[in-house]
């Protein structure tokens, strides 16, 4: 017997469209947890310091929770399917470094200098300005592939970014390194924060077009593919604007932020081994020529080979040695494996640098070991989600473009954990999140949304096909 179904009773069924779920609830309830944690850090110092809790913890908790809110809420609305761990993971860092920050605000030996003067308040201001820059990337930005349009645009403005500081009466000398420029009613600025981003676009932008003459090699050599003579051009370029820039503004770290963001890219567009060794190469050769001239370089190396003769001599009192090195490795020393606990360490004798270059060694002292490695492991998290997304994006821009913000942040990382460990040379860079400094916390929380939109795009399912109306309706023969 067959029977022929009523077409107004009919259920007919679309084709959804096919990803992955958007996960915001997962990032709201990791947001929570990214920020309950500073507040109960927040109160634990308190309690350390003043056997009381701080009367701000209220205001601080509410001011972190509502950046957290606000970026969550920009998230769900323009950016849904993006990366569900970014926004939590820089909310926790960030919030932990307020942490740290007001820790070394409540020293009577910093208190008692002459240049003191209140940062935690500061750096939550520049927090909330970084988060408003977060919800302008990610509504502004609808794709991040309009941004290849401006390749050789982005090459001008990063060189005019780290330019600036060298403008008289612009540029701003803090301590030897020429990085700063001043602005009144806003203090200093360091435009090279913000030049990593934008010379990242101009990186993806030039590599994707120029990858296939890159990766051809013109012989072999001690097992490397060994690139061609007249394919050498960008790395030297890139290589001499990093040499300018370490002579000029005596800014090592940028220099080798720059040139290494610039190989990693380089690398991961032509998978060609040569052009590591050929960039580890040059920047040693560029290191030590620049150290064997420039006292600001040469005083850094010093300070890496043998700390505790720098440390004496700065007690001497003779000009141009610094005792801050051998006070970081005291710090970690004195932390152990679980630190002595927030609020009561001595990592505030550093001085001046204490939350700013050196911030990590207040994390060492009073969260000891373990703790630092579970900071290490946050920053570990957001370099690996960035990489995801550069596996995931569907377009050869935004994978070079994830993998060199992602880079960037690493080396940056890197080379200041490095530093402050004496495992390298100072650097002068600061912490992405934890440490006191407008720009780089501004310019971190923009790179973290470029990621979010990147994310975004790679995760967004297909569209559903749209409705046939001229299909033929179906009979269901039943038995």
């Amino acid at each position: 017997m067959s029977s022929t179904q009523n077409p107004s009773t009919q259920h007919t069924s679309t084709i959804g469209a096919i990803g992955a779920p958007s996960r915001r609830n997962t990032e709201l309830a990791l947001l929570v947890f990214a920020v309950v944690i500073p507040v109960f850090a927040y109160a634990n110092v308190g309690l350390a310091l003043d056997d009381e809790v701080p009367a701000g913890l209220l205001s601080y908790g509410l001011g972190l929770g509502l950046m957290a809110g606000v970026g969550h809420l920009a998230v769900r609305k323009f950016a849904p399917y993006a990366d569900p761990l970014l926004l939590p993971l820089a909310t926790l860092l960030n919030g932990i470094g307020l942490v740290a920050i007001w820790r070394l605000d409540q020293s009577e030996r910093l208190q008692a200098s002459r240049t003191f003067v209140e940062a935690a308040p500061r750096q939550l201001m520049y927090s909330a300005l970084g988060v408003a820059l977060f919800v302008a990337v990610l509504f502004f930005l609808k794709d991040h592939r309009a941004l290849q349009r401006y390749t050789y645009i982005s090459m001008a403005g990063a060189l005019v970014l780290l330019l600036l500081p060298l403008v008289p009466g612009l540029g701003h000398n803090v301590f030897g390194a020429k990085i700063w420029i001043k602005i009144p009613g806003l203090g200093t600025l360091q435009p090279g924060e913000f030049a990593k981003i934008v010379l990242a676009v101009f990186f993806a932008g030039y590599l994707m077009v120029k990858r296939d003459a890159l990766a051809l090699a013109s012989r072999r050599f001690m097992g490397l593919y060994l690139p061609r003579g007249r394919d050498l051009g960008p790395i030297i370029v890139v290589w001499i604007i990093s040499i300018l820039i370490l002579v000029f503004e005596t800014d090592l770290g940028t220099s080798l932020l720059f040139f290494g963001m610039f190989v990693i890219m380089l690398y991961v567009a032509t998978e060609r081994t040569s052009w590591i060794v050929f960039g580890l190469l040059m920047s040693a050769v560029g290191a030590v020529g620049v150290a064997s001239f420039e006292p600001h370089v040469q005083q850094r190396v010093r300070a890496w080979l043998d700390p505790m003769k720098e440390y004496t001599l700065s007690r001497e009192g003779i000009i141009g040695h610094s005792e801050q090195a051998m006070q970081a490795l005291w710090a970690f020393g004195s932390g152990g494996t679980l630190g002595t606990g927030w609020g009561q360490g001595n990592s505030d004798l550093i001085g001046f640098a204490a939350n700013s270059d050196f911030i990590l060694a207040t994390f060492g002292e009073e969260i000891g070991l373990a703790g630092v490695m579970a900071l290490i492991l946050l920053y570990a998290l957001i370099v690996e989600r960035g990489v995801r997304t550069a596996l995931a994006a569907r377009d050869p821009f935004g994978k070079l473009l994830a993998i060199g913000l992602s880079g960037a942040f690493a080396l940056q990382v890197f080379v200041v954990a490095g530093g402050v460990m004496g495992l390298i040379p100072l650097t002068g860079m600061t912490m992405p999140f934890l440490a006191y400094g407008g720009s780089s916390v501004i310019a971190n929380w923009a790179l973290i949304g470029i990621l979010l939109r990147i994310s975004d795009t790679a995760r967004r399912p297909a569209p559903a096909p749209a409705a046939n109306p001229d299909a033929e309706m179906t009979q269901v023969v039943r038995p």
